[in-house]
């Protein structure tokens, strides 16, 4: 049976029963008969729910009420809740044929009220035939009408529709002041029925229109609107407390995971929520009891069903829809915050690994210079090749001691300072190539330099010259060395091309595109030298003359 034929048998049982007078036997059956009907339709309690014995209770105090005490005060507040039912059903009604049911029985309930109920309150009644006949004969074809209305299949629902009670308990408190403030004028002024009403019509109207302009004025007064919703949001309400617990969690809890099962936790505590599951890329669960009412919200990647104790309202599904964005939100910058680290870490053992890679493949250089000595002395030179191989070797042992002692405790690495003439002479006889040229600035034989640093930006910047001049015969190469500069200057030029202008700016900030390396080696060396209080700098950068500088600022 379609709901709007019980919803209009309903009305035409109350009908029959109020149309008649309320003392006869027939009109307390049709009373009971339309309580009955009342409660296959009623929009509080689901059909299928079992009633525990308070309600129950309830039901039969009620059902006994009606059909026992024939008061037209009673039936005036019971048209009264009966009107605010379906007015508080009408919000969650979209389409407008479904819309049209309730309207109808609204505007026959409120014309039942004020044309035959609200009249019978006063014991000089007078009723006209014409008034009568239009009570009995007239207003039945408003009930009439509901039963041959076709509402979309879309539009129908097993379940009775839910009901706003705040919209509700709005319309019951206008339609009890319509009527007492009818009975009250009639009353006072022992005038007729008819003029009372006009008069509390008049003075409901200009009410609701002053507090219409009273809510969003246009002056500089905020209006009655602005200090409800402040009032409210001062209130503590169960939405400001989670989303407070939400940002002191959001601060407290790292891993993605477990923010949002807390998270979840806590919505749970929510009055109106009995349980939830979620669906999340990485995780998925349950907390609580499922139940009959359920709301399925999306946000982001994170899918939430809600279990509610209860039908939601309108007002409660747009409030849970905005709980799972705010949630979404959250959880989103979370598994952010939690790629940022990942990408950290990595980019930390990145660049750890192409630095070590770099000191071994200027170590490996090293060795191949050494090799290559040994390959083309003469016999006559054993000796001097002894003493270089003597002095060198000790070195490239201790250079690759340290870079053992990286890769091992990056965190523990100290920098660990030589003889500055002594580095110099041992540079100058590891690179004997015939393009490269050494000039020694002012000698001063206790200087002191970290050895390390000195090895790595000399060797990468050498390492480029001369992978520059394979490419282009007659480069120059001048190395230059100032140990009475304070803590040491290197300046290491060449003839050859300048640095590409869109290379230079980024050349000691970011690794660069390289066709012959890892394009960090620069990069690695400029912060190995900030790390030991040095500067490493593009000196000049014209054709036929690029300089690199290795230097201490001054203070």
């Amino acid at each position: 049976m379609r709901p709007q034929w019980w919803f209009g048998a309903m009305l035409l049982a109350l009908h029959a029963a109020l149309a008649w007078g309320i003392d006869s036997f027939f009109s307390r059956a049709m009373l009971l008969v339309h309580f009955g009907v009342f409660l296959i339709w009623q929009p509080v309690w689901r059909g299928e729910r079992k009633l525990d014995s308070r309600q129950a209770f309830l039901v039969v105090i009620v059902g006994l009420l009606l059909a026992g005490w024939n008061s037209w005060w009673l039936m005036a507040v019971w048209l009264a809740v009966l009107f605010a039912l379906i007015g508080g059903t009408l919000l969650g009604t979209e389409q407008p044929r479904q819309r049209m049911t309730p309207l109808i029985a609204a505007v026959y309930l409120l014309s039942l009220l004020l044309v035959w109920v609200v009249p019978h309150l006063f014991a000089d009644q007078q009723f006209d035939t014409a008034l009568v006949a239009m009570v009995r004969y007239a207003l039945p074809l408003l009930p009439l009408s509901m039963l041959v209305i076709r509402v979309p299949v879309a539009a129908r629902s097993s379940l009775p529709l839910a009901v706003d009670l705040f919209y509700s308990l709005l319309l019951f408190l206008l339609v009890t002041w319509l009527v007492l403030g009818s009975f009250v004028v009639k009353q006072v002024s022992h005038g007729d029925y008819p003029l009372a009403l006009a008069q509390s019509l008049l003075v409901m109207g200009l009410v609701l229109v002053s507090l219409s302009w009273l809510w969003n004025p246009h002056t500089g007064f905020t209006g009655i609107g602005h200090l409800l919703s402040r009032y409210l949001m001062s209130l503590g309400l169960p939405f400001e407390r989670w989303i407070k617990g939400l940002a002191d969690l959001a601060e407290r809890e790292r891993e993605p995971s477990r923010f949002l099962s807390l998270a979840l936790q806590n919505m749970c505590e929510l009055p109106w929520v009995a349980g939830l599951s979620w669906q999340a890329a990485h995780s998925s669960g349950e907390f609580g009891a499922r139940s009959r009412f359920q709301a399925e919200f999306a946000s982001q990647d994170l899918m939430l069903t809600f279990h509610t104790k209860w039908s939601l309202s309108p007002s409660l599904l747009l409030h849970l829809k905005l709980l799972t964005q705010m949630l979404g939100h959250f959880y989103e910058a979370k598994q952010r915050e939690e790629a940022q680290r990942v990408n950290a870490y990595t980019q930390a053992i990145y660049e750890t690994g192409a630095r070590l890679t770099h000191d071994v493949k200027n170590l490996l250089q090293s060795l191949r210079s050494l090799c290559a000595a040994a390959e083309t002395s003469p016999i006559d030179e054993a000796g001097a090749l002894q003493s270089l191989v003597k002095r060198q070797l000790p070195q490239i042992a201790q250079r690759l001691t340290l870079t053992l002692e990286k890769l091992q405790a990056p965190q523990q690495s100290s920098i660990v300072h030589v003889n500055g003439m002594a580095w110099w002479e041992g540079l100058k006889q590891r690179y004997t190539r015939g393009e490269i040229s050494f000039d020694e600035g002012l000698a001063n034989s206790v200087a002191a330099v970290p050895g390390e640093l000195f090895d790595s930006v000399a060797e990468n910047l050498l390492q480029n010259a001369i992978a520059k001049a394979q490419e282009h015969a007659g480069i120059q190469i001048t190395v230059t060395f100032d140990a009475k500069c304070f803590g040491g200057r290197l300046r290491i030029c060449d003839s050859g091309e300048a640095v590409p202008k869109a290379v230079a700016t980024k050349l000691f900030s970011v690794p660069v595109p390289s066709r012959t390396g890892l394009g960090i080696g620069l990069y690695q060396a400029a912060r190995q030298a900030e790390q030991a209080g040095y500067t490493l700098t593009l000196m000049n950068n014209d054709n036929g003359n690029v300089c690199f500088e290795l230097r201490k600022p001054a203070v």
